[in-house]
């Protein structure tokens, strides 16, 4: 049968040929090492899952909750705004709760776009960000730019080329994949060119607090007149180790969160109140939970950076997020990053991302997930350079799907 209008948008789920692949080897007794995906190992903190314990017992909370997020809630993530990056907000009618950053990003999609609308979006980026939009009968224009001096000529080229002008501009910083990170001038200047040209702003920060070196990322609100013309989007999924509860949030321009409100609204009775209650208590926490979750991350870094160098693969330590963008080694760059993720599996039996599931121009790269402890990661690099080491040998099961000429 045919398939419906709106599936038949979507490409094949690149990362699905890497699991299938993962799940037979498993099968068969490989002990495979998972670096694909971005699924924090870390527990929960114990006092948010006290907490969760604690309100669950009361069974009025086991009732329909607020589609937008309690009242506190919201209330603690603004004064989470307004300790961490110095901006206030109302929590009454800029802040709205959603389940995770992913279901905020693609339910404001649906809120803000009409069909044929066109949205500026980077490449390579997380999935959501282009085919939220997609789904909502948006057309994508994408970008190959990094946060530096070449974006603002980028953006004025991409706004100057699209017919109709641009809707909306998505910002992903410190970015998944590539872990870039934007600077607060950076933002000034996005911010200035968006309102003199009516482009929406929506900012994907769900990686504020995943940061090394002493470098806290910044928020795009903090830039004055921001809130005119941009929503951010956060989560607790990576700063909190609370990945399965599905609980983040939207914040900033008033008519860009009712929109969202609205729609939320039709969809959802919002997160399990527990969930709300004890998100709601790490946000009003002390932080040391926040420091010991970056922390880990930080060395298995580290850990990383070094053993990969000596096993043969040199790779940039990222500044912020749980992930490293890996370029892939240059004897196996024709294949591309699926063939070269599939060979990493059945070879190394170590597992990644390829890039190419991020975009077109992720495809020389590999995303490496730091969700596995530090002698979990050296294993890894043992296994890799001893892959390595055959690399003179055909990879004669590999075909390299791409046709590169």
């Amino acid at each position: 049968m045919e398939e419906f209008h709106k599936v038949r948008r979507l490409p094949p789920y690149v990362f699905e040929q890497v699991n299938r692949l993962k799940g037979a080897a498993r099968a068969n007794g490989a002990d495979i090492i998972d670096l694909g995906m971005g699924n924090p190992d870390l527990p929960t903190p114990k006092s948010i899952v006290d907490k969760l314990c604690d309100v669950v017992r009361d069974p009025r909370t086991h009732r329909y909750s607020s589609s937008r997020g309690i009242p506190g809630l919201r209330r603690a993530q603004a004064a989470y705004y307004a300790r961490r990056f110095g901006v206030k907000l109302d929590p009454e009618r800029q802040i709205v709760a959603t389940l995770g950053s992913k279901e905020g990003f693609a339910n404001m999609a649906q809120a803000i776009t009409a069909p044929g609308d066109v949205v500026l979006c980077p490449n390579p980026t997380y999935p959501i960000h282009a085919f939220g939009f997609i789904m909502s009968g948006g057309v994508i224009r994408s970008m190959k730019v990094e946060p530096d001096n070449d974006f603002i000529p980028a953006l004025e080229r991409a706004v100057r080329h699209s017919i109709p002008k641009p809707l909306a501009l998505i910002l992903n910083y410190p970015s998944n994949p590539t872990a870039h990170v934007a600077s607060l001038d950076f933002y000034k200047d996005v911010v200035a060119y968006a309102k003199k040209n009516d482009i929406i702003i929506l900012s994907d920060l769900a990686y504020a607090e995943i940061y090394f070196d002493g470098a806290p990322p910044p928020s795009i609100l903090q830039v004055p007149g921001a809130l005119d013309v941009a929503v951010e989007f956060t989560s607790m999924s990576k700063t909190f180790s609370m990945p399965g509860w599905r609980m983040g949030f939207a914040v900033g321009n008033e008519r860009l969160i009712a929109a969202l409100t609205r729609v939320k609204s039709y969809l959802d009775y919002g997160a399990f109140t527990p969930i709300q209650v004890a998100a709601t208590a790490a946000l009003n926490g002390d932080g040391s939970d926040v420091e010991e979750v970056r922390g880990v991350y930080h060395r298995r870094r580290d850990v990383m950076v070094d053993a990969f160098a000596r096993a043969g693969w040199q790779i940039p330590a990222p500044a912020a997020t749980m992930f490293a963008w890996a370029p892939i080694p240059e004897t196996f760059r024709h294949l591309g990053s699926l063939e070269f993720s599939k060979l990493l599996v059945e070879k190394a039996d170590v597992a990644v991302a390829p890039g190419i599931g991020f975009g077109e121009h992720g495809d020389d790269f590999v995303r490496i997930a730091l969700v596995e402890n530090e002698h979990r990661i050296r294993q890894a690099a043992r296994n890799i350079k001893r892959f390595l080491g055959s690399a003179g040998e055909a990879p004669d099961n590999v075909v390299a799907l791409n046709a590169r000429r």
